[in-house]
């Protein structure tokens, strides 16, 4: 059975797209702690991370760079904090988190509740920043 992100790659499930190479996919997350939190996604579906192999995983890491670029323009923020957790979905992934504070990127913090017009605008934001 697909991880929900295979299915988001696949087209299956809809997504705000940030970026994408034949490679790697970046979306927003839809229960984000910042406006334009990011989930970056190797699209060859490894549960771990650390189980990548390595050009999978250099890859990843670069490409999270340049989004995370992107993000960081649109985005006003002092910096953009970076998290692995990976329990939530047997996929690994990336967080970037647009933070002012470290108080920002607690993920025990509520999440923020943001309209699709929200969301695309947030989207379309980083988009022309790559």
């Amino acid at each position: 059975m697909s991880s929900i992100f295979t299915k988001i790659v696949n087209g299956e499930i809809p997504s705000y797209k940030i970026a994408e190479n034949d490679r790697f996919y970046a979306f927003l997350d839809i229960f984000p702690l910042a406006k334009g939190h990011t989930l970056v996604i190797p699209k060859k579906e490894v549960d771990y991370l650390f189980d990548l192999d390595d050009e999978t995983y250099i890859g990843l890491q670069a490409f999270a760079k340049k989004v995370a670029h992107a993000l960081k323009k649109a985005v006003p923020c002092k910096k953009i904090g970076v998290a692995v957790l990976g329990l939530e979905v047997p996929h690994a992934h990336i967080h970037l988190v647009p933070m002012q504070s470290e108080h920002d990127i607690n993920f025990a913090n509520p999440k923020l509740k943001l309209s699709p017009d929200d969301f695309e605008k947030i989207r379309q934001a980083i988009v022309n920043e790559l």
